[in-house]
């Protein structure tokens, strides 16, 4: 029979529970490394996510001029300021509209000042030549044309379609 074990006033073998074990510190490694992983590409993607979210904030800028038109039955602009990277809806006497949301501020939108959008530039800006387009009384735009917006070197396209003015993104 082995001394100190199974007997009276023996000893048992002590163990220590003051540190982690191998496999325990692996497990975290392993989990640390999985949420870097996530981690790298969204930081990456910052300009991609306001790009797409400036798009489909301009295309719906259009939509809403659109409808803004045939609702009052006047002509709505959308005017594009490429070099100060901003756009604004005016009504057919040039003056800019209020925000329906917004209470107290027109109906623009500046890039440069919006702290969500603030890698977003607009590109180009092509309306037949011009830098503006017209929705009519039936939403019908005076002419088709493109908006292309860019960030961190890549670019989305707004483009309205003539005659029904029809609005889409292309990549």
């Amino acid at each position: 029979m082995y001394e100190g074990f199974g007997q009276e006033g023996g000893t048992a073998p002590k163990y220590h529970n003051g540190g982690f074990t191998l496999i325990e510190i692996l497990v975290v490694v392993a989990v640390l490394m999985i949420a870097a992983v996530m981690v790298v590409p969204m930081m990456s993607s910052a300009g991609s996510v306001q790009l797409r979210s400036a798009a489909n904030m301009l295309a719906a800028d259009l939509e809403f001029a659109k409808s803004v038109s045939i609702t009052t039955g006047q002509n709505h602009t959308v005017v594009f300021d490429s070099v100060a990277e901003r756009y604004s809806i005016e009504n057919a006497s040039g003056d800019v509209i209020a925000h329906p949301v917004k209470k107290g501020f027109n109906y623009s939108m500046d890039f440069t000042s919006e702290q969500r959008l603030n890698r977003v530039t607009i590109n180009s800006v092509d309306f037949n030549s011009a830098s503006q387009v017209q929705f009519d009384c039936l939403g019908s735009p005076d002419n088709g044309g493109t908006v292309i917006l860019e960030a961190d070197g890549e670019t989305l396209t707004v483009n309205v379609e003539p005659v029904t003015g029809f609005i889409s993104i292309l990549d």
